[in-house]
């Protein structure tokens, strides 16, 4: 049963959003999936999408809503009904990183900005369980829930036009990954070997909203060896159901 006051409005012609209260929150993101799966099961003949993100589902219908009070009503009335759902797993992802200076092209700004020494910055980085709360902006980008308030920084006043795949970067106070070349304009701390989002796959990004990510700090060499591994097709990421 619904225990938020949300909002719903039309969103186009065949869509409607429906918000929770703007904050990110565990518990706001365990009530914005609950929904989802309520919605994904009741529904599945009139939509073709539901979007997540912090707060807020989208969800998109297959034909253009007539009466957008009529789907309203029935929106909120799912949200109230207690309907038991088959249970979700989720897992927590060991995500190798490595902070050298190689890859860490702000990390020297981040120490003297949060008077952080590197070993505090890895430390504080990778001691973190995050929480991915939606997947957006880029094919396989996790938005992460977690980062320790002394890693907290505003975003650059000048953005890089271009970022390497695998860039591990805090903006504001949130940290996240790249999994592809982008322009950034988040604080770049570090890399990742591994593929983040391959259209190959039958589930293209491994990870889902509810799903934990845990950073591993790796060195050079390491980062090479899981490289290659990982264009050879057989590094396999280590994974626990929590």
């Amino acid at each position: 049963m619904g225990t938020f006051k949300l909002t719903y409005k039309r969103y186009g012609k065949n869509a409607i959003l429906i918000e929770w209260p703007k904050k990110i929150d565990k518990n706001i993101l365990d009530d914005v999936i609950f929904f989802k799966n309520k919605v994904i099961q009741n529904y599945t003949k009139q939509i073709v999408d539901v979007i997540n993100t912090y707060n807020s589902l989208t969800i998109i219908y297959n034909n253009t809503i007539n009466i957008v009070y009529d789907n309203i009503l029935d929106l909120k009335s799912l949200y109230g009904q207690e309907i038991s759902q088959k249970k979700v797993k989720n897992y927590r992802w060991e995500i190798p990183v490595c902070y050298d200076y190689k890859f860490g092209l702000d990390l020297g700004e981040l120490g003297l900005k949060n008077n952080l020494t590197l070993r505090e910055i890895i430390s504080l980085h990778s001691s973190q369980i995050y929480t991915v709360y939606f997947i957006g902006f880029l094919p396989g980008f996790l938005y992460l829930g977690g980062l320790d308030k002394k890693l907290h920084i505003p975003r650059k006043a000048n953005p890089r036009l271009r970022i390497e795949r695998g860039s591990v970067a805090i903006g504001g106070s949130q940290t996240g990954i790249y999994p592809s070349m982008s322009a950034s304009g988040w604080h770049i701390i570090g890399n990742s070997p591994i593929s983040f989002f391959d259209i190959e796959f039958k589930d293209p990004c491994f990870a889902k909203s509810g799903d934990e990510i845990q950073f591993i700090p790796i060195d050079l060499d390491e980062h090479f060896q899981i490289e290659s591994q990982v264009a050879k097709g057989f590094y396999e990421l280590k994974k626990s159901e929590i």
